[in-house]
């Protein structure tokens, strides 16, 4: 009897019995490969892409503070102008007083005498014109 005639006696109403096959592993751990390949693959994009935002952010916040910092110099420069502008005028003014000064007492000065003696010799002239004109008057009286 052969193989085939002896199953189909044995059980009539029975399937033959299979050879089980197995599965080999390797289909699994390919697509365990690309799965892990995609899953680096979108990380390094998310990092890439958080990189490129946050480098963004921080050069936005940057030119901030500088043009913050750009304004509050210019703005101390020019109070440090102004204040520097008056004291000059300021300044200027007391060397004209002195230019001014210095030319009078240059035109007021004579080869015979100094300034000082100058103008007491002046004084002294008019308290001895008012001492006569005062004794003129006595007299008159």
């Amino acid at each position: 009897m052969d193989s085939d005639t002896s199953l189909l006696q044995a059980g009539a109403g029975q399937t033959p019995a299979r050879r089980s096959r197995r599965r080999s592993p390797v289909p699994f751990l390919i697509a365990w490969i690309v799965i892990i390949m995609m899953g680096t693959a979108g990380a390094w994009l998310y990092s890439e892409h958080m990189k490129q935002q946050i480098t963004a952010q921080i050069e936005a916040q940057t030119a901030r503070q500088i043009a913050a910092m750009e304004n509050n110099y210019e703005q101390r420069i020019k109070e440090l102008d102004a204040g520097y502008s008056s004291q000059i005028a300021k300044l200027q003014s007391e060397v004209d007083s002195l230019n001014e000064l210095l030319t009078f007492t240059k035109d007021n000065a004579s080869n015979k005498t100094d300034n000082s003696n100058k103008l007491y010799t002046q004084l002294s002239q008019v308290q001895k014109q008012l001492d006569e004109l005062k004794r003129k008057l006595d007299m008159l009286k």
